[in-house]
């Protein structure tokens, strides 16, 4: 899942708490704004049903423009107003990385350079640093995805795999890994390109591993692109629209592993990409969090561009 970021150092963060079904709204409301400009708005499962929307700022937000973005939602009652608070200037993403230890996905054990060392290495040991960007294995939605690939491992070797909205380049890495064959990254945040591409370096699959900026798949280099295996840990809105352009790169039978769903969202993403042919192979369910893996089906209507 990539989030919008820059290399500014961030002072504030202004908090929200939501219930799970509209809480994905709030965080596509404050992310979409132009002012105040998030430089990075996360998702946290704070309780039953409760999830935590958190927008960092460079410069201290308006409280009253924070609750005139998110006015349409919540009418609709439950959400909090916000919390605005003042943070030194540091790497927070990172910094919260370095408190945690190694965490375990399927065959898959994801750390960070600080437990290099403490973790045997191998072809399921992930050494990730988020930077800047979004993508470790302590989110549920980062760990359902490494989950599914595992799973696929066993009766399936996909040849060429597509990481949409890569940010660390932990998906991208892995599959690199576990597969031995080419993966190609895409995310259009900048900042999260160079991660990824740090992170693939570090790994030794840089050779294998091709990032590249891009919004969704909208480069020239994917434009006749075909793939059996295809990454998308993103957010709803986002998932709905480039459902038709991941129907047009998958070859017939090739697998999508869909991320970044909250629990009440799944059956909107289901019935989307049921639309275009695909099948429900696998669902699963982590703290709020769905991700799903779709079979393309062989006889499926590919849309038209």
């Amino acid at each position: 899942m990539s989030a919008r970021t820059k290399t500014e150092p961030v002072t504030y963060v202004a908090t929200i708490e939501a219930p799970s079904p509209i809480a994905e709204a709030v965080a596509t409301r404050l992310e979409a704004a132009e002012s105040p400009l998030a430089m990075a708005v996360t998702l946290f499962e704070c309780g039953p049903g409760q999830i935590e929307v958190s927008a960092h700022y460079a410069e201290k937000p308006s409280r009253e423009r924070l609750i005139q973005l998110i006015d349409g939602v919540a009418a609709d009652g439950g959400v909090s107003l916000p919390r605005i608070e003042q943070l030194p200037a540091k790497n927070w993403v990172a910094e919260a990385e370095s408190l945690r230890g190694p965490v375990r996905a399927g065959r898959f054990l994801a750390h960070g350079r600080h437990d290099r060392g403490k973790v045997p290495a191998g072809r399921f040991t992930l050494e990730i640093d988020a930077g800047l960007a979004f993508g470790t294995a302590h989110h549920a939605t980062t760990r359902g995805c490494l989950i599914a690939l595992d799973r696929l491992l066993k009766p399936d070797r996909p040849a060429r795999v597509l990481d949409v909205g890569t940010g660390t380049g932990i998906l991208a890495i892995a599959a690199a890994k576990a597969l031995g064959g080419p993966v190609i990254a895409s995310d259009m945040d900048p900042v999260a390109v160079a991660v990824a591409i740090e992170n693939a370096s570090r790994a030794g699959v840089r050779s294998r591993v091709r990032v590249m900026q891009a919004v969704g798949l909208a480069h020239p280099a994917l434009r006749n692109t075909k793939a059996d295996l295809l990454f998308a840990n993103l957010l709803l809105r986002p998932l709905l629209e480039l459902a038709p352009a991941f129907a047009r790169v998958l070859r017939p039978g090739g697998m999508c592993v869909l991320s970044g769903i909250l629990d009440s969202q799944a059956r909107q993403v289901e019935a989307r990409f049921r639309a275009l042919g695909f099948k429900l192979d696998l669902r699963i369910l982590l703290d709020g969090w769905t991700t799903l893996l779709l079979r393309r089906g062989s006889t499926s209507k590919v849309p038209a561009d």
